[in-house]
């Protein structure tokens, strides 16, 4: 199975709109039929969508780090749960179980994991789009930074292409089935 990979929070943020989301994304990762990868936890948007997920009868491999599954965080009904030493190996294994990194509203946890995927799309070391799913506007200011970025000559066009904000999962969607991954950064 194909799994997408979704960076989102233990929290589920101010706005019913944010709980919306991680809903209508587990229900079109199963309509899909891409299976979700995630943090593995229980709260917040993580628990929302990956409770969506297996209400659907679809496929949730959580991957959480042995410090938050001490305390009492990981979700106990996945179809997989995989439980690593660090953050690091996490990401890692995130990245190599996903055909594509969704993040949703989240905290800096969030941003820094999708931010990690994304930057090693430039380096080679992940071949697989990144998508900032831009529900409520959130992600409207990231986005212009990512276009000063390209602005200012630090992020190339193509690369900046490569990188999608949208709140569409249609949009989406065709993003996932005809991204091309840019080209490795050469100094």
């Amino acid at each position: 199975m194909k799994n997408i990979a979704v960076y989102c929070g233990a929290a589920s943020g101010n706005k019913a709109v944010f709980k919306e989301s991680a809903i209508n994304l587990g229900h079109w990762i199963v309509k899909n039929d891409y299976g979700l990868t995630y943090g593995g936890g229980h709260f917040g948007l993580m628990g929302v969508i990956a409770d969506t997920v297996l209400a659907d009868h679809g496929y949730v491999h959580g991957i959480i780090t042995e410090t938050l599954n001490e305390r009492n965080l990981s979700h106990q009904k996945l179809s997989k749960l995989d439980i690593v030493d660090s953050m690091d190996t996490r990401k890692i294994l995130m990245l190599s179980d996903s055909i594509a990194s969704i993040a949703l509203p989240g905290g800096p946890g969030t941003l820094e994991e999708i931010s990690e995927a994304y930057s090693w799309t430039r380096i080679g070391d992940n071949n697989n789009p990144c998508i900032f799913y831009n529900v409520n506007h959130y992600y409207d200011p990231l986005e212009k930074f990512f276009d000063s970025m390209t602005e200012n000559g630090f992020l190339d066009e193509y690369a900046r292409k490569s990188l999608l904000f949208s709140d569409s999962l249609a949009e989406i969607g065709k993003f996932i089935l005809n991204y091309k991954t840019p080209p490795i950064r050469h100094f």
